[in-house]
């Protein structure tokens, strides 16, 4: 296949769901990790299109969704400092804080800037060296390189003006976490193509092994979604728990060693705050001493903050696939994505988003 239309190919579509009806025997529960996969299955309605009993559990794969509301208000605090240009990608700057987000910040005065990569924010600070600039590094492994080159090239520029407010997550860590809680229904795992296009596939594999899961690294189009749940279905008939390749176009066991070698240059494992979910060990990234002089954290002085979730949001509930968005309360009514009550309404990744554009209501909630 060389082009886009092929991989939603409607006759293609039809016959790996024909396959998937008949190899499924038993109900599956399949959690896709990768949020850009779930506004696949749900603007497509793939997951409405399932055979019955193979039933898709949306995980917390959003990076902007899960970054905790402390460092969403510490982002704003720094935001608001005179003298500084706070850089972000689009996608953060309506994702509610306790008291307010980056884009109405901006209209308030606050210098806040739309950049496309971390290394914009690093220009920005070479020919502003009378502002701080500083970025707000956040995503799943697949932005933690570009983040780190960011802070290379600082470095070899001896940029002192530049900074980073990082929190970057880890998907591995996330995955133990939901498969440890009792009340876990899991049974596989659809793993994010594009993580496993830097990191590779080695680090699921006593993931598999340990908990007897499935896990396929799949893409984000139709077809390779129906495919790699036909992959998975089959592991989980034949009893076997293995790591699989759907995403052979773009993903190696091995991953990106470059890329992954710029990370653990910059970068050390840390133990992270997801919001909606809670601390868990080992589950992020933070700047590695050598280069902890662009660490904003440090650098900015922000006190007294105090963070409080919204009451009606189940943001973290949904993030773990224990609750779809038509579950909520406020969903649509005082939850839309013109006024999100939580991240999930407002990111492009967010399973509560994904819902609303695809005018998925209270009443055609899937069971």
């Amino acid at each position: 296949m060389k082009y886009l239309d092929e991989y939603r190919d409607p006759a293609l579509a039809r016959r790996l769901l024909e396959e998937l009806r008949r190899t499924a025997t038993t109900p599956w529960r399949i959690m896709e990790v990768c949020g850009g996969q779930t506004h696949t299955l749900v603007r497509q309605g793939i997951d409405e299109l399932l055979p019955a009993g193979i039933r898709m559990i949306h995980g917390p794969g959003c990076p902007v969704c899960v970054t905790p509301l402390e460092t969403l208000d510490r982002a704003m605090a720094i935001a608001a400092t005179p003298g500084v240009i706070f850089t972000s990608f689009g996608d953060m700057l309506r994702v509610p804080g306790t008291d307010t987000d980056l884009l109405a910040l901006r209209a308030r005065g606050a210098d806040v800037r739309v950049v496309y990569t971390p290394m914009d924010a690093v220009r920005l600070a070479a020919v502003h060296p009378r502002r701080e600039v500083v970025f707000l590094a956040v995503g799943f492994e697949t932005t933690a390189p570009a983040a780190a080159m960011a802070v290379l090239h600082a470095d070899r520029l001896g940029l002192d003006n530049f900074s980073m407010l990082v929190s970057h997550v880890l998907v591995p860590p996330a995955m133990t976490a939901l498969l440890d809680d009792p009340h876990c229904e899991v049974q596989a795992f659809l793993a994010a193509g594009h993580v496993c296009a830097v990191m590779g596939w080695r680090e699921y594999e006593p993931i598999a092994a340990r908990y007897r899961v499935p896990v396929v690294v799949t893409g984000f189009e139709p077809l390779d979604l129906l495919e790699g749940i036909l992959m998975t279905v089959r592991q989980l008939e034949s009893g076997r728990h293995e790591v699989e390749n759907q995403y052979v176009r773009a993903v190696r066991r091995s991953g990106n060693t470059e890329a992954q070698d710029a990370v653990r240059e910059v970068f050390e494992v840390t133990d992270r705050a997801w919001r909606g979910i809670g601390a868990l060990p080992g589950s992020g990234f933070e700047l590695a001493a050598r280069y902890a002089r662009f660490d904003a954290a440090h650098r900015f002085a922000v006190d007294g903050l105090r963070p409080v979730e919204d009451a009606a949001c189940i943001a973290g509930a949904v993030l773990t696939g224990a609750r779809l968005p038509t579950d909520c309360a406020a969903y649509g009514s005082r939850c839309t994505p013109r006024h999100p009550l939580g991240a999930p309404m407002v990111s492009a990744e967010g399973t509560c988003a994904a819902f609303h554009a695809a005018g998925r209501t209270k009443e055609g909630s899937l069971s």
